[in-house]
């Protein structure tokens, strides 16, 4: 039988909360590994780091274009077999990437990398909603929290696996790639592209062993439009009449981008001052450990002490003065900078998603689709990066793309979720 905020006791909320918590585990090893990812495509397909980035353009791309259809699927299916499905999806685009890279087809490896983004758009479009109204939407951050930081620690283990297993030794074969003729280029570089087989070949094991286990689990159904809903349902509104949710899909679209830029981009900034490749290849994993002790802070001060929205507003000026603080400032201290913004980063999203769905009771799906379509941002806002980076300075390109994308998001938590609201 379904189940609903209001009729799940707080017992009952641990076992699902441990499931969801396994799938956060999942987004963060698969989605965290772009970073470092972004440095294997540059050296094995040979690319500039405009061309390299579409490897962040491809993953989050995919979230606008399948966010709408996958609230189509889980109407069908239900929130549970269509995070199974995402599963399975990602298990297929896994396969593809790793095939792709061996043969060091550019563009078949960035599709996969859209397929796996596909299965993730599912996966997310249910999960975060689903764990929002598991219990009272109030204190869902908190709940979202501890996904977080199921999420950010296996965030940090990305990068260190993918630098054990694939990019061990990355500066020495840069040396050695520059300095061989065209046939020992093509051997050196053919080696280094098939390290990546075996690692996404383990992974599409797990993903699908995984969808598995998630038809067969413990999982109860929750129902989005007993459990969410508003007085304007009750006058059944349409999504015009949650202007909050709309300022909130360009909050979180500015908060994935800012994000994806401390995580993902921190490497190639950190180049930029001229470090090593063998050190900022791990340098994502600084900032997700930012995260995680902000995902503790955070588990701890809401509701307690202070609300969601007041959180945010909080993390939004600290994102301002840490953006300012690493354009002041240069190499390493610069760089903790960027990594220090993981903290300010971590509660986003934990407040942002509940805040904007709150009241949307039977439109919950399609809005939770819309905000993940924000994921976006994460393909746009460091795409711009990268662009911007060849014709001004490095860092003034971050200060101007972070700062502004900070400022909105103090706006949406101190003013923006209440637009339009009336409860």
């Amino acid at each position: 039988m379904a189940a609903t905020a209001a009729n799940t006791s707080v017992p009952g909320r641990h076992a699902p909360m441990l499931v969801i918590g396994l799938l956060f585990f999942i987004f963060g090893f698969v989605t965290w590994m772009n970073g470092p990812l972004i440095q294997f495509v540059e050296l094995a397909f040979e690319l500039d780091t405009v061309n390299a980035f579409l490897v962040l353009m491809a993953f989050y791309l995919s979230y606008f274009f399948l966010a709408l259809p996958a609230a189509a699927i889980l109407r069908r299916t239900g929130m549970k077999r269509g995070m199974a499905i995402g599963l399975f999806v990602m298990a297929l685009g896994a396969l593809a990437f790793g095939q792709f890279a061996v043969q060091r087809w550019y563009p078949g490896a960035l599709g996969g990398l859209f397929v796996i983004g596909a299965g993730l758009a599912l996966l997310q479009t249910a999960a975060n909603p689903y764990i929002s109204i598991l219990g009272p939407i109030e204190s869902a951050a908190q709940r979202i929290a501890f996904m977080g930081i199921c999420n950010k620690v296996a965030g940090i283990l990305a990068p260190f696996a993918l630098g054990m297993f694939v990019l061990h030794g990355l500066g020495d074969l840069k040396a050695q790639v520059q300095a061989a003729d065209p046939a020992a280029r093509n051997a050196l570089l053919d080696a280094f592209a098939a390290r990546v087989h075996l690692p996404y070949l383990g992974m599409a094991l797990v993903l699908a062993a995984l969808g598995t286990w998630i038809v067969r689990s413990p999982l109860p159904e929750v129902r989005a439009a007993e459990a969410n809903a508003s007085a304007a349902q009750a006058r059944g509104a349409g999504l015009r009449a949650y202007p909050h949710l709309w300022l909130g899909v360009l909050c979180l679209f500015l908060y994935v981008g800012v994000e994806v830029m401390a995580g993902d981009a921190i490497g190639t900034y950190g180049r930029g001052f001229g470090l090593p490749p063998d050190e900022t290849k791990f340098f994502t994993s600084f900032t997700l450990s930012a995260m995680l002790a902000g995902y503790v802070a955070g588990l701890v001060a809401i509701p307690r002490y202070v609300s969601q929205s007041r959180y945010l507003a909080g993390s939004a000026a600290l994102g301002v003065l840490l953006a300012l603080g690493a354009y002041f400032t240069s190499g390493y201290v610069s760089v903790g900078m960027v990594a220090a913004l993981g903290f300010a980063n971590a509660m986003m999203w934990p407040a942002i998603f509940p805040l904007a769905i709150k009241g949307l009771g039977r439109l919950t799906e399609i809005g939770s689709a819309l905000l993940i379509m924000g994921i976006a941002g994460g393909a746009l806002v460091p795409q711009t990066f990268a662009i911007l980076r060849e014709y001004v300075d490095f860092q003034f390109a971050f200060a101007a793309i972070m700062v502004p994308c900070y400022l909105y998001i103090l706006y949406y938590a101190v003013l923006g979720h209440r637009v339009g609201r009336t409860d």
